[in-house]
């Protein structure tokens, strides 16, 4: 259904320069074109990777001007000088994305805001660019000796780059390098545990939404045939923003929606308003005010999520069946000491939440970590994870010391996790959150993506999340959208994404947490099942009955400190343990 619609829209876009539609409208479809590339950015950046950005505008007048001086100045083939502007957005994009997107909150997009008022007076200020007046006579593009001088040759150059870029966007979001950019919105916590690098992922988003407003600038040029700073400011910037949220911020297809309908809209209450109020001004900003005010409180997810209601599902074809097994890592042998604790402190200002605490897990083993509430179990966790560095002590991966690396670095060695709140991508289907987990086992990149080249590394990847889930016992389940499972199952969809990354040792924080009986039991199955295939797991959990009849070690903590370390037995029987939960030894 979805490619038949695609298919109709495409074949509408050949026939309209042939019908005798006005000249007007062909124009305005054109820069409706050009604002949609700049806004397909914006959903990736703001919308899927949620990264706010006020400064798309002056990436746009980047390209404009490269495409202009180079051809006015030097000649140049407009051919060539797209791909100049290209290489100069790259540059500014890396640079402005290496300081930027290291801050967050509000501290983001003011610094958007910054350098695209920076980028803006640059251009307005330059006496080679003409300064305020900018730069006029630019020619137009020619193509096989055809010179695209009308709007209507000129239309098709431009939505073919449309079409073209929607469909990347649409197979980037398909892809490994897609569900880590999806992953980026929720925080970076839980992707670094899957191993994925997410400030190169912003970067990657940063630099796609600048380059895609490059093209803009450059089809811009050549189209007005003059440019000056004026569509480049700030309030463009507020615009495409405007555009994206109206259309639908997450939606790839929202970016042409929001574009048609705020261009349509601006143009019509500019002729309307007047006539009706009696009035001349800029009446049409306070429409555009109250419509965005509507659409943030009764539909976040803009227009094109009514039209996404109303289209069949795009269910995932299972074409993966046959695909080759991903490579595992070797297993450590029965017995070997995988992860070794020793005298860990983590200290907070004057607080100590861990204090010098030692412990071991070896191969096929399962060992509980418990303590009452406050112990410093969740702690110890993140230090082991890189979640958080060590005030002093050692971690050490199969004898390796781990405790100074990242939290992704750590995940490629083998050390998978799941969290005590869950951590899950809601708008992704259950396949595709545990695919996630497998993250660090591809390799396929963003050009890849987009241009369709990875099917054969995504096949084997779906292979294993779905060989993980039949495991876990949620494979009925995995085309559903992960937000619309019940706490229980969600939990269980963690585990299989811890899995689908083939540690040698799985973490599990509180796993049983929101499972009902028969849940918890077919838990300790899998739990024990993988132990006996030479798995380690260390097991944080509050239900003592499914501790004490899986576990074959416990290690307790109290106050930050290890209490004692046992069998279930052991522990059991122990009068410190029972004043630690109950106070008192009696």
């Amino acid at each position: 259904m979805r490619r038949k619609l695609l298919i109709a829209f495409v074949v509408l876009l050949a026939i309209v320069p042939q019908l005798p539609v006005p000249e007007f409208w062909i124009t305005q479809l054109n820069y409706i074109g050009m604002y949609t590339l700049v806004v397909l950015g914006l959903v990736l950046l703001t919308g899927i990777a949620g990264l706010t950005s006020f400064g798309q505008a002056a990436f746009v007048g980047l390209g404009a001007y490269t495409a202009a001086y180079l051809t006015l100045t030097y000649d140049v083939s407009p051919w060539l000088t797209i791909f100049a502007g290209l290489v100069v957005t790259t540059f500014a994009a890396l640079v402005l994305g290496w300081v930027t997107l290291r801050m967050s909150g509000h501290f983001l997009p003011l610094a958007t805001i910054a350098w695209g008022l920076s980028l803006y007076y640059l251009l307005g200020n330059m006496e080679v660019l003409g300064k305020y007046d900018g730069l006029m006579g630019v020619p137009a593009i020619y193509f096989f000796n055809i010179e695209l001088n009308t709007g209507r040759h000129f239309f098709y150059l431009l939505w073919v780059i449309v079409v073209l870029a929607a469909i990347g966007m649409t197979h980037l979001l398909d892809s490994r390098s897609g569900r880590a950019i999806r992953a980026l919105k929720g925080g970076v916590t839980m992707a670094e545990a899957m191993g994925v690098n997410t400030f190169r992922y912003k970067v990657i988003a940063f630099l796609i939404a600048a380059l895609l407003a490059s093209v803009s600038g450059w089809l811009f040029a050549h189209f007005q045939r003059s440019v000056n700073p004026s569509p480049f400011g700030i309030k463009m910037s507020i615009e495409y923003l405007f555009m994206a949220v109206i259309g639908g911020v997450g939606h790839v297809w929202g970016a042409l929606a929001g574009a048609a309908l705020v261009k349509v809209m601006e143009d019509q209450l500019q002729a309307w308003l007047p006539t009706l109020l009696g009035a001349s001004g800029n009446y049409e900003v306070i429409v555009f005010g109250i419509l965005l005010v509507l659409v943030l409180k009764y539909a976040r997810d803009g227009v094109w999520d009514f039209v996404e209601q109303r289209l069949p599902r795009n269910v995932r074809a299972r074409d993966w069946g046959d695909a080759p097994r991903l490579p595992e890592s070797t297993r450590p042998a029965h017995g070997e000491v995988v992860l070794d604790v020793q005298a860990v402190r983590k200290e907070f200002g004057g607080l100590v939440a861990v204090n010098d605490v030692s412990f071991q897990v070896r191969a096929g083993e399962i060992v509980g970590l418990i303590g009452p509430n406050g112990a410093g179990k969740s702690t110890t966790f993140n230090l082991v994870t890189g979640v958080l560095r060590a005030t002093r002590g050692e971690v050490r991966l199969r004898g390796k010391r781990i405790e100074a690396l990242r939290s992704r670095e750590i995940a490629r060695r083998g050390i998978s996790r799941t969290f005590q709140h869950v951590k899950m991508i809601p708008t992704m289907t259950v396949l595709e959150n545990v695919a996630l987990g497998a993250h660090r086992r591809g390799r396929g990149g963003v050009v890849r993506a987009m241009l369709r080249l990875d099917r054969d590394e995504e096949r084997r990847l779906l292979r294993e999340a779905e060989r993980q889930l039949v495991r876990i016992g949620l494979d009925d389940h995995m085309h559903e959208l992960a937000g619309n499972l019940a706490l229980g199952p969600q939990r269980l969809m963690e585990i299989a994404r811890a899995l689908a990354s083939d540690p040698a040792l799985l973490l599990l924080d509180e796993p049983a947490a929101g499972l009902r009986l028969l849940e918890k039991q077919a838990l300790a199955d899998v739990l024990r099942q993988l132990r006996d295939e030479g798995l380690s797991i260390l097991l944080v959990e509050h239900d003592m009955d499914l501790v004490m009849g899986l576990v074959d070690r416990i290690v307790v903590m109290e106050f930050g400190t290890l209490l004692i370390e046992g069998t279930p037995e052991q522990v059991q029987a122990s009068p410190a343990v029972r004043a630690a939960y109950l106070g008192t030894e009696h």
